[in-house]
């Protein structure tokens, strides 16, 4: 019998029933204009408000350095154009070559406006290691953008050990935490953090909500023009019910119990994939590694081909990121991290949620031994492989 099991929560969640719940007034009862000086605008700006002060808390910052913006692409090209125009004495930014595609290719388009960029290399876990990072900064260096939980590979970057050399030098510290936020500890003050981006929808949030931490008194000026929203920062009426839905799902996943369970099951999954044989884990272990991110390379299997099987068992997985799944070229983070081509097309991400139960992991370690045994069973590759391994013991 097929069973549903959504294992893409890198790239979207089921929103919490409680979530809509909470939205469902702000679409129909409390629908004024934050902006409204009426009984409608006040409930409405009332909302945004508590919104503003719950994802605050959750980052130790105060109410107005949090603007809310569509989602992470936003955030991140808001924070990254906006400072880097308004501090054009300073022309250097550092970025890694793990980004998510948003921050990579906002840092080419920056390229073609006079802006240097330095792509620092993350190691085979895919860190960026302190030195590294010290080792790039001239006293021409603007801003440093790393992603926290990497969307594709699961690693966890120490922001508190990179925020001291930010500080020490004096540089503007960004970090994407699309993936990471409510998973692991984001303290703004303590990792010495300038800008922060979030999203609503990898948190059982909508889709279409994020936000931009900004550090009071950051050099940052406005980047969409209008009618002074957001402290004049990111004009545009805001999205009542998707900023309450964002604040809602924030506050629900602030649950160590989530994170320990999905934890739990990451490594029961990892665990018995690799005892397959011919099977390696990309990225990091352990606490260095999110929660809910298991992405393996299968030797001598194309990701597609598993994917697709996994799919017909009703199985929902990833070769990649999302933002990139149109491409058949070999994941970028992938090869940064050193797999070869063959290694970045044999791989498989799967990752959970709050929401995915024992019985999924245990239905998905029924299919996944019986599909690897049969995509390798017709493999050109393994047979090969496997007259190589002949020819030599012979």
């Amino acid at each position: 019998m097929t069973k549903e099991v959504y294992l893409d929560s890198g790239a979207s969640t089921q929103v919490d029933p409680r979530v809509v719940e909470v939205m469902l007034p702000y679409f129909n009862e409390k629908y004024g204009n934050a902006s409204s000086m009426h009984t409608y605008g006040r409930d409405a700006k009332e909302a945004l408000n508590k919104a503003r002060r719950q994802i605050a808390s959750l980052l130790g910052a105060k109410e107005k350095e949090i603007v809310f913006t569509s989602g992470g692409t936003e955030s991140n090209n808001f924070c990254l154009k906006s400072v880097a125009f308004t501090n054009r004495e300073k022309n250097h930014i550092i970025t890694s070559n793990v980004e998510h595609k948003c921050v990579m290719n906002t840092c080419k388009w920056l390229e073609t406006q006079g802006f240097k960029v330095t792509y620092l290399e993350a190691d085979n876990e895919g860190l960026i290691k302190a030195e590294t990072l010290r080792n790039a900064i001239t006293d021409k260096t603007l801003i440093f953008s790393v992603i926290h939980g990497n969307n594709e590979i699961g690693t966890i970057q120490n922001l508190e050990e990179l925020g001291k050399i930010c500080k020490e030098k004096g540089v503007l510290f960004h970090t994407d935490a699309c993936q990471s936020f409510t998973k692991t500890d984001i303290d703004v003050d303590k990792q010495n953090l300038d800008f922060v981006t979030l999203n609503s929808h990898k948190i059982h949030g909508p889709k279409g909500v994020g936000a931009l931490y900004i550090r009071e008194g950051s050099p940052i000026e406005t980047w969409q023009h209008g009618g002074g929203h957001e402290f004049g920062l990111r004009s545009g009426t805001e999205d009542i019910p998707g900023i309450v839905g964002f604040a809602e799902a924030a506050k629900l996943a602030t649950n160590t119990a989530h994170v320990e369970k999905m934890t739990k099951m990451r490594d029961k999954l990892i665990e018995s994939a690799m005892a397959l044989g011919d099977v390696k884990l990309n990225g990091t272990k352990g606490t260095a590694r999110l929660c809910n991110n298991i992405n393996l390379s299968f030797q001598m299997i194309e990701g597609e081909a598993l994917g697709g099987y996994l799919d017909q068992k009703g199985i929902a997985t990833s070769t990649g990121s999302a933002c990139s799944a149109k491409t058949l070229a070999p994941s970028y983070v992938l090869k940064a991290i050193g797999l070869t081509d063959e290694e970045a097309n044999g791989s498989l991400r799967l990752t959970l949620s709050r929401f995915t139960t024992e019985e999924d992991i245990d239905y998905v370690l029924e299919h996944l031994p019986k599909i690897v045994k049969k995509l390798r069973g017709f493999s050109p590759l393994k047979k090969i492989t496997d007259y190589v391994l002949k020819k030599t013991s012979g």
